[in-house]
């Protein structure tokens, strides 16, 4: 089930190519650390950066690493709507047990032409899919009714990524889309509240740093501990402040750097932290004992 913490995990790269006993490792301390799925290739691992060759390799390594112990959600979106489906075939192909997509950036098309391209991608494949609304990054928010439509006529379209920030939207979505729908937390500040108003977990980035906190506070919460889910969401929120204090990926993969998992490498056009910021991020980071 797609449920719980699902990690976004950071893409390692040293001498500008991936990183792979580095991404193995992570993997590992993910699972040994209760995390209940994996996002590869999604915008916390940079994907507009990978070749199509390093977004398959990545999906692909992925899968056989984790070897079906918890799901592998494989980020496959695109704004080229062939390009999608392209990806989410071969994430399909290889073993992943369901696929994101975001909604198309920079082209900004009408909510009909969202629906028509998920509609589309949908059609093409039969692996399950969660939608994935950002509009910070993509420039449109698509809405709960373009969402409730493509839910009702797409049968592997099963759940969305929440990005939008507002608790009003992610309710208006279970109301319009029943409380089976899988509805995904996609900032961590948010990923108590989501919880509270049905949601099934969160794609979270904070548990690249912290994997063994996040996913107490959803288990907690489903098992009914809800003060130790809320202590929870307080302890972590100074971290999931600072892991978006700069462009994300670039908190998450500096404070990955100094917690010494990977080295913090970035292809342009990200850039390495201010100097105040890193100072800001270290002392976070002291202070909840990562370093």
């Amino acid at each position: 089930m797609i449920q719980g913490s699902i990690v976004a995990i950071v893409t390692p790269f040293r001498d500008g190519e991936i990183d792979v006993d580095s991404l193995k490792e992570l993997i590992e301390f993910q699972i040994a650390n209760g995390t209940h799925g994996i996002v590869p290739c999604g915008t916390t691992g940079e994907s507009p950066t990978l070749s199509h060759e390093e977004h398959e390799y990545v999906i692909e390594l992925t899968v056989k690493t984790v070897k079906k112990r918890i799901p592998v959600i494989a980020g496959t979106g695109s704004n080229s709507t062939e390009e999608a489906i392209r990806l989410t075939k071969f994430a399909e192909k290889v073993g992943a047990d369901a696929a994101l997509l975001v909604v198309p950036y920079y082209n900004k098309p009408t909510q009909d032409g969202l629906y028509r391209h998920f509609k589309h991608i949908a059609s093409q494949v039969e692996i399950p899919i969660i939608l994935y609304n950002i509009p910070g990054r993509t420039g449109i928010n698509m809405t709960p009714e373009t969402i409730a439509k493509l839910a009702k006529e797409c049968k592997n379209i099963v759940g969305v990524k929440e990005a939008s920030g507002s608790l009003y939207q992610a309710s208006k979505i279970l109301h319009l889309c029943g409380m089976d729908f899988i509805l995904l937390s996609g900032e961590d500040a948010l990923n108590f509240p989501i919880l509270a108003i049905g949601g099934k977990g969160f794609i979270t980035v904070t548990a690249n740093i912290a994997p063994k906190d996040v996913a107490e506070l959803y288990n907690a919460y489903v098992r009914g501990d809800f003060n130790r889910a809320r202590e929870l969401h307080y302890k972590l929120f100074p971290l999931n402040e600072v892991m978006f204090i700069e462009t994300n990926p670039i908190p998450v993969k500096t404070a990955l750097g100094l917690m010494g998992k990977i080295k913090d490498e970035f292809r342009l056009p990200l850039s390495p932290m201010s100097p105040n910021n890193l100072e800001k991020l270290k002392t976070t980071l002291q202070q909840y004992g990562l370093i």
